[in-house]
């Protein structure tokens, strides 16, 4: 690897040979006794703080050629030096000029780069009405600052590391010390070293990595948009991680009733947020398993239908040419059309194109007799119920399309055989040593008060055992 020689022309030579794009620029200029230079990038270079920082501190300079006696004349609050010739290339390309000058051995790399950031506002998918409004935005100084600014202790550790060979995707690994598990802090910092990938564009890219099993249907990492709950499970001895270009961050271990939880349930009477948890399950149950059920229902147990609606559903389906299986299936697909439609178009007229999907085509298809009118019903009220857990829909989703293939060729024995060989995976699934199930299997008796049942905060002294923190005690 080679270093700065002290050379000028011959340092920006071999600079400009690592680094040939066009809008690399450099500047000169030149003291009353030295000759300097700066190499930055154009389009991420701040250059009207380079001109304040460092090339007119610069102007007057008739000091030694020493690294350490010019950076004191320069007034930018970021400033150190480098020997290398690829480290100093690599932070040009981070947006950070690089100053040479004549007669040195180092270069001086000064902070001056542009940020492009967007207000902080509230996240679109964790909403709450009461508590927080903040949500992480796509720059990781601006997250990890929201962090500190809410975890004021000297335990806050938040240690930066940079993957991606391309793109140098700097990923802030946060913990408390002397709260997380040293282990799961150690096991997640080798997993991301381990990591040999050319670009990270986002934090989903490392939750392939940090999964113990990749290719699971079922989450492994948890994820938020909010600080206040970042913090909060930074508090309970979680390690969270925080991806420069991404609002969204990680949390390990996850455990599955974290997404049946909400920040606003530690705002309202625990009453309350015990019912809105139970809520979110049922709806979570009724969306995936009705469909099955239903088409169950139809073709091999009509016996579970009471008499009165089994006579309005069979008025119903009468003329339909389609069997219940595949009437279902279609209404289904139609339904996951629409909704990745109006995701995708632009937003006023997705708006449009829902309200036709839903009630136009709904309309006309029961009208031509294609579709049932309890086979929309159902559709549509399972469609709402995913909803009530939205950090499971990717999963959800696909689980209510198995249970419905099943339902339609084995019936109700298939989906006892499915949820049977789901819960024994949930079972014996585990994430850096905690159990996703965790705390009904295994059972454990205090983490349930925070569990789908919230009791108040003074019956909640102890962190959850699932997470083995060393620091048990939260509450005195």
């Amino acid at each position: 690897m080679k270093n700065v020689t002290g050379n000028l022309q011959r340092d920006l030579e071999a600079l400009k040979r690592i680094l040939p794009a066009e809008d690399i620029l450099t500047f000169s200029f030149a003291s009353e006794e030295i000759d300097f230079a700066c190499v930055f990038a154009d389009p991420i270079t701040d250059k009207e703080l380079l001109g304040e920082q460092v090339v007119r501190p610069l102007l007057r300079y008739t000091g030694e050629r020493k690294a350490e006696a010019v950076k004191k004349k320069l007034t930018s609050p970021e400033v150190k030096t480098e020997r290398s010739l690829q480290t100093l290339a690599e932070e040009v390309l981070a947006g950070n000029p690089v100053l040479l000058w004549e007669g040195a051995d180092e270069g001086i790399v000064a902070g001056t780069k542009k940020v492009f950031i967007r207000a902080i506002a509230e996240p679109s998918m964790d909403v709450a009405v009461k508590g927080p409004r903040e949500g992480f935005i796509e720059d990781v100084k601006v997250n990890t600052s929201l962090v500190r600014r809410r975890l004021k202790t000297p335990e806050l550790r938040i240690e930066m590391m940079k993957l991606g060979r391309r793109s140098d995707t700097f990923v802030a690994v946060c913990y408390l010390e002397g709260t997380s598990v040293k282990k799961t802090v150690e096991d997640v910092k080798k997993k991301l070293s381990a990591i040999d990938i050319d670009v990270i564009p986002d934090s989903s890219y490392l939750t392939h990595f940090l999964s113990s099993r990749p290719f699971s249907l079922l989450k492994q990492v948890g994820t938020t948009e909010k600080p206040d709950i970042f913090c909060a499970k930074i508090a309970e001895g979680r390690v969270g991680l925080i991806v420069d270009g991404s609002p969204i961050a990680l949390t390990v271990p996850y455990l599955l009733v974290e997404d049946f939880q909400s920040a606003e349930d530690y705002f309202v009477p625990p009453y309350r947020a015990t019912f809105t948890r139970l809520l979110r399950l049922f709806a979570l149950i009724v969306a995936v398993y009705l469909p099955a059920f239903y088409v169950a229902a139809q073709l091999f147990k009509l016996q579970l239908f009471p008499v009165r609606l089994l006579l309005t559903i069979a008025g119903s389906i009468r003329d339909i040419p389609l069997s219940p299986s595949l009437e279902m299936l279609l209404v289904l697909l139609v339904l996951e059309v629409l909704n990745e439609a109006s995701i995708r178009m632009p937003k006023y007229v997705g708006m449009a194109l829902s309200v036709v999907g839903a009630l136009v085509l709904g309309e006309t298809a029961v009208s031509a007799g294609f579709v049932s009118t309890p086979a929309i019903i159902i559709i549509a009220f399972s469609g709402i119920g995913l909803y009530a857990v939205p950090n499971l829909i990717e999963q959800t989703s696909v689980l209510r399309l198995v249970m419905l293939l099943v339902a339609g060729s084995v019936g109700t024995y298939g989906i006892i055989l499915v949820t049977a060989f789901l819960l024994l995976y949930l079972a014996t699934a585990e994430n850096f040593g905690a159990p996703v199930l965790a705390p009904f299997a295994p059972m454990l008796g205090r983490d349930l008060r925070d569990s789908l049942v919230k009791y108040n905060l003074g019956s909640l002294p102890m962190r959850p055992k699932t997470l083995k923190s060393p620091n048990r005690r939260r509450l005195k």
